[in-house]
């Protein structure tokens, strides 16, 4: 019998609903490149170390991704190629926005503003 709470049994449930889906999103983002992997990931595993210690730990462990998870969960550390990826997706994302949008001044000042606070926000972040 289960020595939890039926709103903890219910939030818990909740967790890993929101864990899978951003494990889902991240897979998604190994095929398109404009999508990022790793911050769904460490999303993904925030989610699950408060929902299932199983898919915590397939997460952490695993070969590929696992290394860049605990690296930011010991260091806040982001690799270089994420750095690079970063900055790259979020200069396509801002050339795209204007090409294919038209936007109007302000609105393509708000977006590349919001793009570089999340790219220097990366950089900032310590190497792995």
């Amino acid at each position: 019998m289960s020595q939890h709470t039926p709103g903890e049994r219910l939030l818990r449930a909740i967790y890993l609903s929101i864990g899978l889906i951003f494990t889902a999103v991240a897979f998604v983002g190994i095929f398109l490149p404009v999508l990022p992997t790793v911050p769904f990931l460490i999303l993904a595993a925030a989610f699950f170390a408060r929902s299932s210690e199983r898919l915590e730990d397939w997460l952490l462990t695993h070969p590929s991704f696992g290394p860049m998870l605990r690296d930011w969960r010991e260091r806040g550390a982001i690799p270089r190629r994420g750095k690079v990826m970063a900055l790259c997706g979020s200069a396509l994302g801002l050339a795209l926005f204007i090409l294919l949008r038209h936007p109007a001044a302000w609105q393509t000042a708000a977006v590349a503003a919001l793009m570089v606070t999340g790219v220097g926000y990366v950089f900032s972040r310590p190497t792995a």
